[in-house]
């Protein structure tokens, strides 16, 4: 695995490299800095205070991101990291490969002032105004030619590092499962999983977006989403009286004229294609009539994602039927806020 880092000045790239080599072992890489990039971690006196530890660290230079994409895939088998994503190119040339991971950091620009003072008061340097480090901070990310500012986009998760200590952000990146090899290669209940979320895309229900994917041997037998039976008006369109009016959850379920997403994969694949020791992944646990019918055709397993209000009832029926239940939480990604509940220390960059 390959886990390259980005974000702004002082918003913990450094920090996370590190928690990564602490923690799970990771090997640092550098790729050198191009005499081009803009220069902007300066103190008032623009005198450079950079300090970028994973790079200082690192156990290989290397001079462009060619020569350090070639060195991880001749070692594949091994961990490594790196913050030196100097440009649109470098990224580029580190998406060839599927073992790499882009992760993003930033915090809010306050915070970031307050990091980047530390370090000036630890070089001994009086620190930039607000002012500056703002206008330096825009020059890093958004310089026509290095294009940084694209970069966080395309990161698979995006840390938003409050936190104010070492101490409390290897507490929190603890839990995110930083290294889970599925961010890799999606292990089979993460894919199944991923494509019962996208079928949940084409629900037209007002209430709920529901997908499921029925499995037997992992091959897929058939797909469902929620919504108006055939050659009728979707929910969306007001198909549904239930759905577009104002009933609570749970409530009037007779007048909905909705078919469940577990439904529609039932009936699309019918009985004789489901067969024996067949696994349906819901993103969300199914409701009470629809948990009967995947008992009747001899479904043996159900993954759900998300829970629902009758879960405790709905394991209760699949345990006397025999038929297992879990939840999966494949590992997190997108925006993930990481905050503490300790004063604010400037501290950690």
């Amino acid at each position: 695995m390959l886990i390259g880092i980005c974000g702004g000045l002082c918003a913990g790239k450094a920090s996370v490299a590190q928690y990564l080599v602490e923690r799970h072992k990771f090997t640092p890489l550098a790729i050198s800095r191009p005499a081009s990039t803009p220069s902007v971690e300066k103190s008032a006196s623009d005198h450079s205070v950079m300090t970028d530890r994973s790079a200082s660290s690192a156990t290989k230079v290397f001079s462009d991101a060619e020569g350090l994409l070639d060195y991880v895939t001749q070692n594949w088998t091994e961990h490594f990291v790196t913050t030196c994503l100097w440009s649109q190119h470098v990224l580029n040339v580190l998406l060839r490969r599927p073992f790499f991971v882009l992760i993003s950091v930033d915090a809010p620009i306050s915070v970031r002032w307050a990091r980047f003072k530390a370090r000036c008061v630890l070089h001994g340097e009086a620190p930039p105004s607000l002012e500056q480090f703002v206008l330096r901070d825009d020059s890093h990310m958004y310089d026509g030619q290095y294009g940084l500012a694209g970069l966080p986009s395309q990161a698979r998760v995006k840390l938003i590092n409050s936190t104010s200590s070492l101490q409390d952000l290897f507490q929190q990146l603890d839990g995110l499962r930083l290294t889970d090899e599925d961010r890799i290669r999606p292990s089979w209940d993460q894919y199944f999983m991923t494509l019962a979320s996208l079928a949940a895309r084409r629900s037209n229900c007002m209430r709920r977006q529901v997908g499921c994917v029925l499995v037997r041997g992992k091959r897929v037998i058939s797909t469902g989403y929620n919504g108006t039976p055939r050659n009728i008006t979707n929910c969306n369109q007001g198909g549904c009286p239930r759905c577009n009016g104002a009933s609570t959850g749970g409530t009037a379920l007779s007048t909905c004229r909705c078919v469940h997403a577990e439904e529609n994969a039932l009936l699309e694949a019918g009985r004789e294609r489901v067969g024996e020791d067949a696994t349906i992944y819901c993103n969300t646990c199914p409701c009470l009539t629809c948990s009967i019918k995947i008992v009747q055709v001899g479904i043996r397993e159900v993954v759900y994602s998300r829970s629902y209000y009758m879960d405790a009832e709905i394991a209760t029926l699949f345990k006397e039927a025999g038929v297992r239940l879990r939840q999966f939480l494949p590992p997190a990604e997108g925006l993930i806020s990481l905050n503490d509940s300790t004063e604010t220390r400037n501290g950690h960059v």
